[in-house]
């Protein structure tokens, strides 16, 4: 299928989108197609249309666009160790003293998965409050407090707030000029009518039980988001810039950033022997330090594809040594029952000539 038609399946799907760009970069060449509305508009919902060079909020992909790859740059600079212990840069973090900076890349340091930290009245004592809920090394718990660290050791290694530091670290070298903590104007998708999906989690417990004391005067945002962070976390707690969420890019940049992954031995940006330890899998299968991998078959060929989601409805994935980077940008959360990422960024990949999923075909 070509692009634009991927682009359009993936709206005629049952609870599809409002709008989506999907976009994919080989051997010097792009292609990036768009489709549907980057705003509701209202209910009923007849927003401005999308286009290609449309702004979303990225979400989790903040954790490997900016978070991880500021970590890779510093590691590749020397400045520093990936297992170095957490609390050489953050003595009052609540993790276990012998926690590294690889542990919270690959999801085992036994952090809590989320808590609404905007609850409290000092968002990062809280943080810094609340104990582990595994033992440390236990197994791969996906942790969005994890990368909120990340990011403190980022800006303290960097000498500069996490927006500067990635900025200069990563988007700027790579010309990627669309790209940025928010808030954000322009030709910006929306992303929800307002913390529908958090004030939910907050009052069921579901997925994960709430330890903090909530608050009766804690405002919740019920307008159509745009152009601001759709995380409650980044939004209400930290200003917009965290380590976990709070980027906004458009499909361009993004390319440029995994084009430049997937070319990363010969990118003096990343170097060789860096690029080979962060994209390798640690004790979990499916997890590389930050970004995940996924087993894909390029021109009949098995390999790995490293990418990660992005709760909005965005994904960005790149295969190591093979100058391959894919992305996806939708507002699916508009949608009555929003569709997994995971599944939308199954059909994006179709868009890929000589790219499959190994179970569709019998491969050598």
């Amino acid at each position: 299928m070509t692009v634009a038609a991927v682009a359009r399946a993936l709206l005629d799907q049952t609870d599809a989108p409002l709008g989506a760009v999907v976009g994919y970069a080989r051997h010097g060449e792009r292609e990036i197609a768009a489709d549907g509305i980057r705003t509701a508009g209202g209910e009923p919902m007849t927003g401005e249309p999308m286009t290609a060079e449309t702004v979303f909020d990225l979400a989790s992909v903040s954790k490997v666009a900016g978070t991880t790859s500021a970590i890779h740059r510093l590691a590749r600079m020397g400045e520093l160790d990936l297992d170095s212990a957490v609390g050489r840069f953050l003595p009052s973090s609540p993790c276990d003293q012998r926690t590294t900076i690889r542990d919270l890349l690959t999801h085992r340091a036994g952090l809590w998965e989320w808590q609404p930290f905007y609850l409290s009245d000092d968002p990062c004592r809280a943080v810094d409050a609340l104990p582990p809920r595994y033992a440390l090394g236990s197994g791969r718990h996906y942790s969005d407090v994890g990368f909120m660290l990340l990011g403190r050791v980022v800006e303290v290694v960097a000498g500069s707030g996490l927006d500067v530091a990635v900025r200069h670290l990563v988007h700027r070298p790579l010309g990627m000029h669309h790209t940025g903590f928010g808030p954000v104007t322009g030709v910006v998708a929306a992303s929800s009518f307002g913390d529908r999906a958090e004030k939910r989690m907050v009052a069921t417990g579901e997925p994960y039980p709430i330890v903090l004391e909530p608050s009766s005067t804690h405002r919740w945002r019920d307008e159509e988001i745009v152009g601001e962070a759709n995380d409650g976390n980044c939004f209400h707690a930290f200003a917009g810039v965290s380590g976990h969420a709070g980027l906004f890019s458009d499909a361009a940049d993004l390319l440029s950033l995994g084009s430049s992954l997937a070319s990363a031995d010969l990118h003096d940006l990343w170097g060789e022997t860096v690029s080979a330890e962060v994209f390798r899998d640690g004790p979990d299968a499916g997890q590389a330090l930050g970004w995940r991998s996924m087993p894909v078959a390029l021109e009949g060929r098995r390999t790995r594809m490293l990418w990660h989601p992005g709760f909005t409805g965005c994904a960005l994935g790149f295969v190591p040594g093979e100058d391959l980077a894919v992305v996806l940008l939708t507002n699916r959360l508009f949608a009555a029952t929003p569709r997994p990422v995971a599944h939308l960024w199954a059909s994006a990949l179709t868009a890929v000539p000589d790219l499959d999923l190994p179970e569709r075909e019998h491969l050598p």
